[in-house]
């Protein structure tokens, strides 16, 4: 992982870069998932505002008027696609779907549907 990235996004996120394209090809069932399951995301700065990796989802959702860009791409995000998530150093980790699930949230939903990637799938999904 990349040296500029917070200490945090090196902690919990992936050892390695995907293409979201090659994700969203995967032919993997579709389940639900509380919210509840998620929402540790919304703390973590995922989100990148003036820089890379600097805004944290909680922000957007709790402050929407101080974050117009990522707030209007949250309420366009289409929830009938699945959030696609895969384990990651003992808890789901999002490797599509972020802005799903913070319009979830906003609407008040409690359950999401997930893709639940395989490790085994990760040579498929790497970006060239």
């Amino acid at each position: 992982m990349h040296e500029e990235y917070p200490q945090i996004i090196k902690e919990v996120g992936f050892d390695f870069s995907w293409d979201e394209k090659k994700v969203w090809l995967l032919n993997e069932p579709v389940s639900e998932m509380a919210i509840s399951e998620l929402e540790w995301h919304f703390d973590i700065p995922f989100l990148w505002e003036k820089g890379k990796y600097d805004l944290k989802p909680i922000e957007v959702i709790n402050h929407p008027e101080a974050h117009t860009v990522e707030y209007e791409r949250t309420l366009t995000a289409d929830i009938k696609y699945p959030i696609d998530i895969m384990e990651n150093k003992g808890r789901w980790l999002i490797l599509d779907g972020l802005h799903r699930l913070m319009k979830a949230k906003i609407n008040g939903i409690e359950k999401v549907h997930v893709r639940k990637i395989p490790r085994v799938r990760i040579p498929e999904i790497l970006s060239d």
